[in-house]
């Protein structure tokens, strides 16, 4: 019979495949012409160590200098000796361009134009090799505008087991997609899209759901309720639908079927406009009820545009209430896409900072981001491993490729942070996680690698920095001069040099992950500064509100 397993790969692209119930995930991979990075493929090296995010697995055989039984403990998983036990969602520390795989690329049918207000159009589409489309419930393609060079993102509205492919578009008047459902769609046009792509989907049911949906982010959580319904959890399902307006308002008679389909789903819907056929009026957060937060213990998901993000991010922390998880999937902002506000559209990172949004510069990347809003000791581990790894191989693109002038910009940048600690404390933390991460990120900008600066990134270490980081905030004693070895290293440019190099990232990453981990607990703990207090102010409300206590130790 077999299971489903799912990689996500650190570049946003993810890959379902089918593995026999004696099968290893690597085995089955390689079988899907995936290339997992392994060096031994006897449970030896450590290679392919990965992080299951959902479900359950036999771990094999392994030796400790390739996976602790601690580390196996949190989650993780060597792929080359790990046989799932049920469907699982896997998180791989590397590209999907250096497993040798990428995001499919798809030809469909235009088979169906529903317009079911002035400002919501949804349309379906009929995919050639359907069979070929794995995808997960609340994840999203790029579709080509037919007819322009456009591309928009946008989710299923669909299940992954449907026949079909549904998406949903708010109509704005200067929007690509927008003027060719308006204006030029036919059915039977060809539409061309690749994906999947995205963190933001559904992960096993293991207690109660809350679901928040902000005008066409209804689309993903649609696709979360076609799957739930397939086979219903034991556990109570809510969803809180937001408009703005009644022309907003789509949908009531798909969540009115769920109710008969769905066991303990229900449903609400609020509108911040006056007047307009909703029951309430106002914003989400007005309506989650004590019930559906389950004293913390839930899952939320939650897809809309950023300013909702950032308010529930806000109304949760203010009602001290940290989920057991928080997923969320948010649009680029209507300010960052020169007026094209439909969901998806592209922003550069210039165009977000213009804007003003609380948009990180690595999500403004892509068109349509993703996250999760809290963190574990795990996410920061796969953050930091994936880092190390990333980081393991920019120096060995870069090293000896560096110009002068490079190579004194990149001294200047690890004596920078040097001057933002003092006594073995972070003295200035909001600036000491800005030049920290510009070191970080150097190399990856001059690489003229776009897949490795992306890969970059799209970690999220510093958030989590700047969740946990406040003034008197210990930090290991060889943060900054690690920086400054690792410049010398590169000055001196020889075979040995480079290897001292590679030493000093893994020795660096391994300091970094026990300093974040007592930082998480001391988090955990609830001993931080009060809220409102710490650099987290004025960053990025989608990435955890919580501060860490003083004194704990931090990362670089």
């Amino acid at each position: 019979m077999g299971h489903q397993v799912a990689l996500s790969f650190e570049d946003g692209v993810t890959k379902v495949v089918k593995v026999g119930d004696f099968e290893t995930i690597m085995d089955a991979a390689y079988k899907a012409r995936i290339n997992i990075p392994s060096d031994c493929r006897d449970g030896a090296c450590g290679t392919c160590k990965s992080f299951c995010d959902s479900g359950t697995f036999d771990p094999g055989d392994f030796i400790d200098d390739a996976l602790t039984e601690d580390e196996l403990e949190k989650g993780y998983l060597l792929t080359c000796q790990a046989v799932p036990e049920s469907d699982m969602m896997i998180q791989v520390p590397a590209t999907a361009e250096s497993a040798k795989t990428s995001a499919a690329a798809f030809t469909s049918t235009l088979s169906r134009l529903d317009k079911h207000s002035e400002s919501t159009i949804s349309f379906t589409l009929d995919v050639q090799d359907r069979e070929e489309l794995a995808f997960l419930p609340g994840q999203y393609v790029n579709i080509k505008v037919p007819g322009t060079d456009a591309e928009r993102s946008y989710s299923f509205s669909t299940g992954p087991d449907e026949d079909h492919s549904s998406f949903m578009v708010r109509i704005t008047p200067q929007g690509a997609m927008s003027e060719y459902l308006r204006d030029r769609a036919a059915v039977g046009d060809a539409i061309e899209f690749t994906g999947p792509y995205g963190s933001f989907f559904l992960r096993e049911p293991q207690r109660p759901l809350l679901l928040l949906a902000g005008g066409t982010g209804l689309a993903p959580l649609m696709s979360i309720l076609e799957k739930l319904s397939a086979n219903p959890p034991a556990h109570p399902v809510h969803l809180i639908y937001g408009v703005s307006r009644e022309a907003d308002i789509v949908g009531l008679d798909w969540l009115s079927a769920y109710e008969e389909r769905l066991p303990q789903f229900t449903w609400d819907l609020i509108a911040s406009e006056e007047g307009t056929s909703a029951p309430h009026t106002g914003y989400v957060t007005q309506i989650i009820e004590p019930q559906h937060l389950n004293d913390g213990d839930v899952d939320v998901y939650l897809c809309g545009p950023p300013p909702m993000v950032n308010a529930v991010a806000t109304w949760l922390e203010t009602e001290g209430v940290e989920p057991a998880n928080f997923y969320f999937e948010r649009f680029a902002p209507k300010e960052a896409t020169g007026g094209d506000a439909e969901t998806g559209a592209p922003a550069s990172a210039e165009q977000v900072e213009s804007a003003g949004d609380t948009l990180s510069r690595s999500e403004a990347v892509s068109s349509m981001t993703t996250g999760r809003l809290s963190f574990r000791k795990e996410d920061s581990y796969a953050q930091l491993d994936a880092r190390m790894g990333l980081e393991l191989a920019i120096t060995e693109l870069m090293f000896g490729r560096l110009t002068d002038e490079q190579l004194q910009q990149f001294r200047r940048l690890a004596e920078a942070t040097a001057a933002c600690v003092g006594d073995g404390t972070v003295t200035d933390p909001e600036e000491y996680v800005k030049t920290n991460e510009a070191f970080h990120e150097y190399l990856f900008t001059i690489s003229e690698n776009p897949v490795l600066l992306e890969s970059y990134r799209r970690l999220d270490l510093s958030e989590q920095m700047f969740a946990t980081f406040e003034q008197g905030t210990e930090i290991f004693a060889r943060v900054s001069q690690d920086h400054v070895d690792v410049v010398q290293a590169f000055e001196d440019g020889g075979q040995e040099d480079k290897e001292r190099a590679r030493e000093i990232v893994m020795a660096h990453a391994k300091d970094a992950k026990g300093t974040m981990a007592t930082a998480i607990d001391a988090m955990e703990a609830g001993s931080g500064p009060a809220p409102g207090s710490g650099p987290a102010q004025g960053h990025d409300a989608g990435q955890a509100p919580a501060a860490a206590a003083a004194p704990s130790r931090a990362v670089a």
